[in-house]
C-alpha cells in the first residue's frame, strides 16, 4: 500500500492531499485498529518523520485553492482579466461578483475578494501547523528531514504571503510561534511583508536539495527562480540579476534542474507546455500537480471549471460555462509587422491591423479567418473561428461561446484537455467535465527568462536580454509547433527574432510586450503593469489598463465596460475584505487607500 501511494504521489506530485498522506501512516501496519478516542491525535505519529510529512502535504494540497477557484495561483480573475488579457465572459448575471473586479470597481464587501484573501491564509496557516508540529519532533526524526520539512514549508509560506502581499499589500503577518489565545486575533495590516517573504524563501533556497524524489515537491533551483522573482517585484534588480546568473547561460539556456532532475530548457513546441501528457517537463521550474479520476476534482486542476466553450456536447471540451474569454485588445496584441515583429507602439489596434473576427455572425454565416500576418501562439492561446481547436476539429464560432454579446468572439484555449484525454487525463466525476489532470505552471522557464531579460536591461547587459527574449522567440518560431489545418499553415504565421532592442527605453518596452504574449492568460498581466509603474513609468498601469478598456468598450455591444476605468492610488491594490475588518476591528485592520473605511 505505502509503495502504491509513494508511486502515484511520484507520478502526480502532491495532489493526493491530507487523505493520501494519512493513508501513508496508517499503511500496512496492524496499529490501525487501535483507535483512539474520537477527536484525538495520535502525537506520537504526528511527531515522526510520517506525521509531519503528512502536515506538509496537507499545505502543497492547498496551494491550487481546493475547490476555491479565487485562491489559486492561475490568477485568472486577478491577474489576467484585470490585465486586458480576458473578460469575465459568460452571461453579465452569472457570478456577477466578477463584474465589478474587471471594471476596477471592486467592493469590500465582494466574496470572491474574501475567497482569494481566506484561501491564501488556509495555505499560511497549514504552513504555519507544519512548522508548529516541527517543534514537537521525536528523536527518530532526523536532522537532515527536520531541515527538509522546514524548507519546504517556508517555501511554501513565502508563496502564499506573496499572493497576499501583491494582492492586498500588506495583510497580518501571522508565523508558527502565535495562535488563537496568544494574540492571533490582535496581529494589524501594519507590517512590511517582503522582509518576512524574502527569509522565508532565501532559507528555502539555502536547505532545499537540487532534486526531490516527488516531482511535485519544490526544490532548490525553485526556490531560487522564487526569490529572484520577489526581488524583482521590489526592484531589487541586482539582487534579482546575481540569482538569474545562477541560474542561466547568457546564451539562454538553463543551468538549473526541475525537481525530477530535467536541466532547465524551453520545451521546443509552445502548445505542449499546456499538455496532460507532457506534465512535468524541462520547462516545468514550480508546478502545482493534479491528477484526474482520484476520486476527487479537487485532485484535478479545479480553478479552471467555468473556462470552457459553452453547449459543445460530445464535439467539444467541458461544455461549460464560457468564462474567461480572451479581449479583442489581446487578439490583435499577435499582429506581426513584415518582419515578423509585434507591433509594440500600440498600432495593433488600429486600421487594418486589428483582427479580422466574426463577431455578429451566426456559426453557419460564411467567414474567412485573418489573413494578415501573425504571432504562432495566438492558436495555442485563443481560439478563433475557422481555426482547429486542438484536436476538436474547427473552432465554430458563436455557437461555442454563451453571450457573444457580452464577451466577443473568442475563447480561451491553454490549460483545455484534448479529445484524446478524455477519460484519462480528464474527470467525468462531476457537474462539468472541465476538471483535467493539466498542471498549472505557477513559475516556467519562459517566465523566467523574460523575468532575467527585465533585471539585465536595468543593471546588466543588453545583449544578454537580447539572448533571453530570442531565445523565447525563437521557441514560438517553431514550425513544428504551428497550428495546421492539414499539412498546411492554420494561418498566416510571421514571427522573428530581435536583431536589437535599441534604447534601454526600447528594449524595456520590448520585453514587457513579450510578456503579454508569451503569458497570455496565465495570471501574470495585471501583477506586471502595476510592478512596471516606477521610476519614470509611475502611471503604467492607469496608462495601459485605461486605454484597453477605452478600445474594449464600444466593441461589447453588453456594456459590460462602459465608463469602466483604472484609478492611480486604488485599483493597484484590492480592498481588505470587510468581512475580516468586521471580524477583528477597524483598529487592526487598516482598508487599503480609496475603499471606505480606509
Amino acid at each position: 500500500m505505502k509503495d502504491i501511494m509513494k508511486n502515484t504521489f511520484r507520478r502526480r506530485g502532491v495532489a493526493w492531499s491530507v487523505i493520501a498522506a494519512l493513508l501513508l501512516l496508517y499503511s500496512c501496519k496492524d496499529s490501525f485498529l487501535e483507535i483512539a478516542p474520537t477527536g484525538a491525535l495520535n502525537d506520537k505519529l504526528l511527531a515522526g518523520y510520517q506525521g509531519l510529512d503528512a502536515s506538509l502535504i496537507a499545505a502543497y494540497s492547498q496551494v491550487n485553492g481546493r475547490g476555491n477557484r479565487m485562491a489559486s495561483p492561475s490568477n485568472w480573475v486577478w491577474g489576467s482579466i484585470r490585465g486586458g488579457e480576458n473578460n469575465k465572459g459568460t452571461d453579465p448575471g452569472d457570478f456577477s461578483d466578477i463584474n465589478p473586479i474587471q471594471r476596477f470597481e471592486a467592493l469590500p464587501t465582494s466574496g470572491v475578494i474574501n475567497d482569494k484573501y481566506n484561501g491564501n491564509y488556509e495555505g499560511v496557516a497549514r504552513t504555519n501547523a507544519t512548522l508548529k508540529l516541527l517543534k514537537t519532533k521525536d528523536a527518530s526524526v532526523t536532522a537532515a528531514q527536520a531541515t527538509g520539512i522546514e524548507a519546504q514549508a517556508k517555501f511554501l509560506r513565502a508563496h502564499f504571503y506573496f499572493e497576499l502581499k501583491r494582492a492586498f499589500g500588506n495583510t497580518p503577518y501571522v508565523d508558527e510561534n502565535i495562535d488563537y489565545g496568544t494574540g492571533i486575533e490582535k496581529v494589524k495590516n501594519d507590517q512590511d511583508l517582503w522582509p518576512k517573504i524574502e527569509s522565508d524563501m532565501k532559507f528555502a533556497y539555502d536547505n532545499l536539495p537540487a532534486t526531490q524524489p516527488e516531482v511535485g515537491r519544490v526544490n532548490k533551483w525553485a526556490a531560487a527562480a522564487y526569490l529572484a522573482k520577489i526581488y524583482m517585484y521590489q526592484n531589487k534588480f541586482t539582487d534579482a540579476k546575481a540569482l538569474y546568473d545562477l541560474m542561466l547561460n547568457v546564451n539562454g539556456t538553463g543551468k538549473g534542474v526541475t525537481s525530477n532532475g530535467k536541466t532547465w530548457g524551453l520545451v521546443p513546441k509552445f502548445s505542449d507546455v499546456f499538455k496532460a501528457s507532457n506534465d512535468n517537463h524541462e520547462e516545468s521550474i514550480w508546478a502545482y500537480q493534479a491528477a484526474a479520476n482520484t476520486g476527487s476534482v479537487n485532485n484535478a486542476n479545479p480553478e479552471f471549471d467555468l473556462n470552457w466553450p459553452y453547449n459543445t456536447g460530445a464535439d467539444g471540451p467541458g461544455n461549460c460555462c464560457s468564462f474567461f474569454q480572451p479581449t479583442f485588445e489581446m487578439a490583435n496584441s499577435y499582429r506581426t509587422d513584415a518582419l515578423g515583429l509585434p507591433l509594440i507602439d500600440g498600432s495593433y489596434n488600429t486600421g487594418a491591423n486589428q483582427l479580422k473576427t466574426d463577431m455578429g455572425l451566426e456559426s453557419a454565416d460564411p467567414f474567412t479567418p485573418d489573413g494578415g500576418n501573425l504571432d504562432p501562439r495566438i492558436d495555442h492561446t485563443i481560439g478563433r473561428r475557422g481555426i482547429p481547436y486542438l484536436d476538436w476539429g474547427k473552432f465554430p464560432g458563436k455557437a461555442w461561446i454563451r453571450n457573444q454579446p457580452n464577451a466577443g468572439p473568442y475563447q480561451t484555449k491553454k490549460f483545455v484537455y484534448y479529445k484524446a484525454d478524455k477519460g484519462s487525463l480528464q474527470d467525468n466525476s462531476s457537474w462539468t467535465p472541465g476538471y483535467t489532470a493539466i498542471n498549472f505552471p505557477i513559475i516556467r522557464f519562459a517566465d523566467v527568462l523574460l523575468m532575467a531579460a527585465e533585471a539585465e536591461i536595468e543593471v546588466g547587459s543588453l545583449t544578454t536580454a537580447l539572448n533571453y527574449i530570442n531565445a523565447v522567440r525563437n521557441r514560438a518560431a517553431n514550425s513544428a509547433g504551428f497550428v495546421k489545418d492539414g499539412n498546411a499553415n492554420a494561418a498566416n504565421y510571421v514571427i522573428s527574432p530581435y536583431l536589437t532592442l535599441g534604447t534601454q527605453a526600447n528594449a524595456r518596452a520590448i520585453v514587457r510586450f513579450e510578456r503579454k504574449l508569451e503569458l497570455s492568460g496565465e495570471g501574470h498581466r495585471f501583477f506586471d503593469l502595476v510592478r512596471w509603474s516606477t521610476g519614470t513609468t509611475p502611471t503604467y498601469a492607469k496608462d495601459v489598463i485605461n486605454a484597453y478598456l477605452t478600445y474594449e468598450s464600444p466593441k461589447i455591444p453588453s456594456g459590460a465596460f462602459t465608463g469602466a476605468t483604472y484609478s492611480t492610488n486604488q485599483d493597484e491594490l484590492l480592498p481588505i475584505p470587510q468581512t475580516q475588518i468586521d471580524l477583528l476591528g477597524a483598529d487592526i485592520l487598516k482598508q487599503n487607500p480609496g475603499y471606505s473605511g480606509n
